[in-house]
């Protein structure tokens, strides 16, 4: 989908005319409204993704259970700035005029989302230099330059971009809307993440913790919806969505993918400052039948297998 932001709108009629002319069920992936112009329209955005399925389109969301969403932190400039390569990225920045061309629509892009600062934007895994991971752009300019200038700030950014780029990890959801759209029957819990490397980096902790975040903070805590609703989002809803035959439901003949785990204790322990953090309350987990958990301990045990969709 070309953007989650301002244009989302036109974003998910475009999804929806593809699914429609196509004739084919369309899935959009980690639902959100993100940055602060669009926060409060989670009513207006799920009457549209409603009307879509009463006009007969097959279409399903997921969602991971925080407000911060992960991407590389090159999204902040322009696109046509890095269309070439980094090489030629490189030449743009080293032309005063370019580099001003670059830098104004930087700000104009901020002011457009309401913020005066990247300090919403976190730097995950720096490469280039470690010693910035966990710090927002506002930290690191004044660790870089002595200065936190927005100025700075942009310095930073394209000083970063040229020296191989970083991921990040963005602030830029309502909690409000992130409750309203997870309840939507039709919306499933996915993590979003990428395999995490334990203790490199501070990435986003949705790679450790989002399946047990969605049981504890969500489900019994805030109790936005019932736990056999929370399960059937994480098992069966995924599985007969994407054709996964003989998964994500309790029944004979299926796979013996199961989780045993103890709703009153089970947590996420990972935080945005401190992400290498298991989730526990986890008594048993089997895999194909296998242990790989017990009593919130991995066993090494790997009888994972690639899963093919069912024709």
């Amino acid at each position: 989908m070309r953007a989650e932001g301002s244009k989302i709108f036109a974003a998910v009629d475009e999804v929806c005319r593809i699914a429609r002319e196509a004739k084919l069920p369309a899935h959009i992936s980690h639902l959100k409204l993100n940055t602060k112009p669009m926060w409060g329209k989670n009513k207006l955005l799920l009457a549209r993704l409603d009307r879509a399925r009463a006009e007969g389109i097959r279409l399903t969301y997921d969602q991971y259970a925080y407000t911060a969403s992960s991407t590389g932190l090159r999204q902040l400039l322009p696109d046509e700035s890095r269309a070439k390569g980094r090489d030629h990225f490189k030449k743009l920045i080293a032309d005063p005029a370019e580099r001003k061309s670059i830098t104004d629509w930087m700000k104009g892009r901020l002011k457009a989302r309401n913020r005066d600062s990247y300090s919403y934007a976190v730097i995950a895994n720096y490469r280039h230099d470690k010693s910035y991971n966990g710090l927002n752009i506002v930290e690191a300019a004044k660790k870089r330059f002595g200065d936190d200038s927005l100025e700075h700030q942009i310095d930073f950014l394209l000083e970063l971009e040229a020296n191989g780029g970083a991921g990040g990890v963005f602030h830029g959801m309502n909690e409000n809307d992130a409750r309203a759209l997870m309840k939507n029957p039709f919306t499933m819990f996915a993590s979003d993440s990428g395999v995490r490397v334990y203790k490199s980096g501070v990435p986003h902790p949705r790679g450790y913790g989002n399946a047990a975040r969605f049981l504890a903070r969500y489900c019994r805590d805030q109790k936005q919806f019932p736990l056999t609703e929370a399960i059937r989002k994480q098992t069966s809803l995924p599985a007969r969505t994407f054709k996964l035959k003989g998964r994500g439901e309790l029944r004979v003949g299926f796979a013996a993918d199961v989780v045993v785990f103890d709703p009153a204790k089970v947590r996420d322990n990972a935080t945005f400052t401190d992400p290498h953090q298991y989730a526990t309350g986890f008594r048993l987990v089997l895999v194909n039948g296998e242990p790989v958990i017990e009593n919130d301990k991995h066993n090494n045990a790997g009888p994972g297998q690639i899963i093919r969709r069912e024709k």
